[in-house]
């Protein structure tokens, strides 16, 4: 875990907010936007970076606490990996 949630969007690939998962995410000094889609319903959050410099950790749901203007969300920061990748890490154990 990183001590804060702005470091762990910068090295995270994927996350999940409110029970959605969400690839499509933009960090920048404007702050924060994620979109994702919700069965055909296309979901959209942005929040501001002072927004998310305040946002918490929960140790016990293992998720970060984030308020921002449409009220509070959980969000995961999750790393994910390639089909490229992973035949890379086959390749290493030849």
């Amino acid at each position: 875990m990183t001590d804060t949630l702005l470091s762990a969007l910068q090295a995270c690939d994927m996350l999940e907010i409110d029970g959605l998962h969400a690839f499509d995410f933009t960090l920048d000094d404007a702050g924060l936007l994620i979109e994702c889609m919700d069965g055909r319903a296309a979901k959209r959050w942005t929040f501001s970076l002072a927004q998310v410099q305040a946002a918490t950790f929960d140790e016990a749901l293992q998720s970060w606490v984030l308020v921002g203007d449409s009220g509070e969300h959980r969000l995961v920061c999750m790393s994910a990996f390639s089909a490229k990748e992973e035949a890379e890490d086959e390749q290493d154990d030849a």
